[in-house]
């Protein structure tokens, strides 16, 4: 299974830069990177915490492929 990520647009409607995105969810620049890039599967936990930064649900945030 794959997943597609509406980080970057997300980031861009608050003006976050993916380190200010990082800090407020408590993990390095590199795990958002990863994350937009598909390349990392967060831990629900993680999903839930980057979801609530950019005021949104899960389910908008990711799309999952199978």
């Amino acid at each position: 299974m794959t997943f597609k990520t509406r980080m970057k647009e997300l980031r861009a409607r608050y003006d976050l830069t993916q380190e200010d995105l990082a800090r407020k969810v408590g993990v390095r620049r590199e795990t958002i990177l990863y994350l937009e890039r598909g390349k990392y599967n967060p831990s629900l936990k993680l999903a839930h915490d980057v979801a609530k930064a950019l005021k949104t649900t899960i389910d908008d945030l990711f799309i999952f492929e199978e």
